[in-house]
């Protein structure tokens, strides 16, 4: 099978920093499939790595490239694509 994709636009005002990230790990990690998060055209890291994920230094309106594999792959990445999207920053002081 190969391995299905889907580039986002991170939508956290403040990037993907501690709780957004946490956030966005879990959920990779809930999946049960291997997913990767690449920044640009950089290296891909574990998504279930919160500090692979924060290492990534994302910051709003960068681009992400989410692959994973499997037999849920697309609905695990349409759901961690509507994470990374979402502002989780959005009525935090």
């Amino acid at each position: 099978m190969t391995a299905l994709t889907r580039t986002v636009r991170i939508g956290s005002s403040h990037g993907l920093h501690a709780r957004p990230a946490k956030i966005f790990a879990q959920a990779a990690k809930e999946t049960g499939i291997p997913v990767t998060i690449a920044k640009d055209s950089g290296k891909a890291v574990n998504a279930a790595s919160i500090l692979g994920v924060i290492a990534l230094g994302l910051e709003q309106g960068d681009y992400v490239t989410l692959s994973a594999d499997g037999d849920t792959a697309e609905s695990a990445l349409d759901t961690l694509a509507e994470l990374l999207a979402t502002d989780h920053d959005e009525g935090a002081a």
